[in-house]
């Protein structure tokens, strides 16, 4: 699995949500589910992929750019997130 992602948003990431995108890696190689981000147009298809990291549920927004993951934004579930997903 290959990601990218800005440097510039990474260091936004980690300053808004206290971790780095690299962690994508990790949530999206321990997917529980996925659904489409369709709360706004963006102009490109966006997924919020939901996945576990050391038992606890992260959430990975992201775009597919051919078979490489575009990653936009990491950060740990919130309650009612964390609920859904590991309730299923």
């Amino acid at each position: 699995m290959e990601i990218e992602f800005d440097p510039a948003k990474d260091e936004a990431n980690r300053q808004k949500h206290g971790v780095g995108l690299s962690l994508a890696l990790v949530v999206l190689s321990n997917l529980v589910g996925e659904i489409p981000d369709e709360r706004h147009d963006y102009g490109e298809a966006r997924i919020n992929g939901f996945g576990l990291v050391v038992g606890r549920l992260y959430v990975c927004t992201y775009t597919l750019r051919g078979e490489v993951f575009r990653v936009i934004s990491v950060r740990k579930a919130n309650k009612r997130e964390q609920s859904k997903w590991l309730s299923a």
